[in-house]
């Protein structure tokens, strides 16, 4: 990964890189767990037995609820996913879950709720998918299976405009001032059950990293002075920079991460039909089109 991160920075720095071939996110508007009080749904499209069959695999033993796609998210993460004035999740996430739901012949039900309970609802059979703008990790991988990947992200560092302290990162993600010299005194804030936490818990260790619910609560604790900088995905730090005043993001792109949709550990029928559909949408150019109205070319 930390090959990567030196070949791809030039492309990174323009925004996402969208991945077109195969292969951690907030505000809880909600804290019921899935299958319960519903954020969102949506009608399915007409198919043959539910869409369980056909074209698709057999999935319908796969499934939370007859008839039903059971996604889980945390809201907080625009514009993968951010709810609207009538508080609708929306975004990036839930338009290609759509599509997805669309072609197994499914209703697509939308929980929204904390990152990590998210991942502990799809880990304990509490809903189906997981899209949050999670990205692949290994210790992920030992407790859920992972759909290949449908866009490229990585982290990055949120400072308040007049500290020039934090100049950026390097490989190990530690800070480092203008000369490249490691900031030792510092406070970092992030999102907790995300992968930029375990990566700032490894490279400071836990006292230096505070870990809070969502992305907007880490950039307020930031305007508060109660951490140094924010780390997180650039697609939230630039929405959150553009609406607040006073922050920036320093140059450098870190952890390149790959998202993709997340399953429970060993459901094959699912994960080979949200695949599928998946890749599909990919082919035919129908994901790009999604992260297009929310991000540009």
């Amino acid at each position: 990964m930390k090959t990567m991160k030196k070949l791809l920075a030039l492309l990174l720095a323009l925004g996402l890189v969208f991945a077109l071939t195969a292969c951690g996110n907030g505000d809880s508007e909600s804290s019921q767990t899935p299958s319960e009080d519903v954020t969102e749904s949506q009608e399915p499209a007409a198919s043959d037995e539910g869409g369980a069959t056909g074209d698709y695999g057999d999935f319908a033993d796969a499934l939370i609820e007859p008839g039903k796609l059971i996604m889980v998210t945390n809201a907080s993460f625009p514009p993968y996913e951010m709810t609207d004035d009538d508080n609708n999740v929306i975004g990036i996430d839930p338009d290609i879950a759509q599509v997805i739901a669309d072609k197994l012949g499914l209703e697509l039900v939308i929980d929204n709720i904390d990152f990590d309970a998210a991942l502990l609802a799809v880990q304990e059979g509490r809903a189906d998918v997981m899209l949050a703008g999670m990205s692949y990790s290994e210790e992920r991988d030992l407790v859920m299976d992972f759909s290949d990947t449908y866009a490229t992200g990585y982290q990055v560092i949120i400072v308040r405009e007049d500290d020039d302290r934090i100049a950026g990162g390097n490989d190990d993600l530690m800070l480092v001032d203008a000369d490249g010299n490691v900031v030792e005194d510092v406070q970092i804030g992030v999102q907790r059950g995300t992968t930029g936490e375990l990566y700032c818990q490894d490279a400071y260790g836990v006292d230096k990293v505070t870990s809070l619910d969502n992305g907007s609560v880490a950039v307020q604790a930031l305007l508060n002075d109660q951490v140094d900088c924010v780390v997180i995905d650039i697609g939230p730090a630039q929405e959150y920079v553009e609406a607040t005043p006073g922050l920036k993001i320093v140059e450098g792109a870190y952890t390149i991460e790959d998202y993709c949709v997340g399953v429970d550990e060993g459901n094959t029928a699912l994960l080979e039909a949200v695949n599928k559909a998946l890749n599909e949408m990919i082919d035919d150019g129908t994901v790009e089109e999604i992260m297009n109205q929310y991000i540009g070319g």
